[in-house]
């Protein structure tokens, strides 16, 4: 597979990027963990089957102190013991939010209500738009077919 576009040349994509980096940059101020966060994005990506975006946020997430153990079950977080109750209620949101398409009236109710008991309305508000930044992201690289593998961790930032 080859890229279909050099998006990292493109003065547009730049400029476009700034704002969905600024957009996710604004999710941290709301006190959710950056940890949360980033198995949001990383669950989200799997689902969406974005290999840059794999690439990107495990490695950021490693570089951070995230175990490879969590790492790992991020795609079998239901059977995995190693998450919090938070994290998993962010998880199946992370899920129900990246599979809209999928699902006949959105996000279920008791999905929502769960995610309720453990955050705050703006915590909330910080994870429905890291599923909606990162999703904009995964389809920004999957529909570019943009390469993963070569991303070192920070490189962003």
């Amino acid at each position: 597979m080859e890229a279909r576009l050099n998006l990292f040349a493109s003065p547009l994509t730049n400029k476009l990027v700034k704002h969905f980096v600024a957009a996710g940059a604004v999710t941290a101020e709301a006190g959710v963990s950056p940890a949360t966060l980033e198995l949001v994005k990383i669950r989200a990506s799997q689902i969406n089957g974005c290999g840059y975006c794999l690439d990107m946020h495990t490695k950021d997430a490693a570089a951070a102190g995230e175990t490879q153990q969590r790492l790992h079950l991020v795609a079998a977080w239901r059977e995995a013991t190693v998450f919090t109750e938070a994290e998993r209620a962010a998880l199946d949101l992370a899920e129900q939010g990246s599979r809209i398409a999928d699902a006949a009236g959105g996000v279920p109710d008791e999905v929502w209500e769960n995610a309720a008991k453990h955050y705050d309305d703006d915590q909330l508000i910080a994870i429905v738009a890291t599923i909606a930044v990162i999703n904009a992201f995964n389809r920004l690289n999957v529909i570019f077919q943009v390469q993963a593998g070569d991303y070192r961790p920070g490189r962003f930032a």
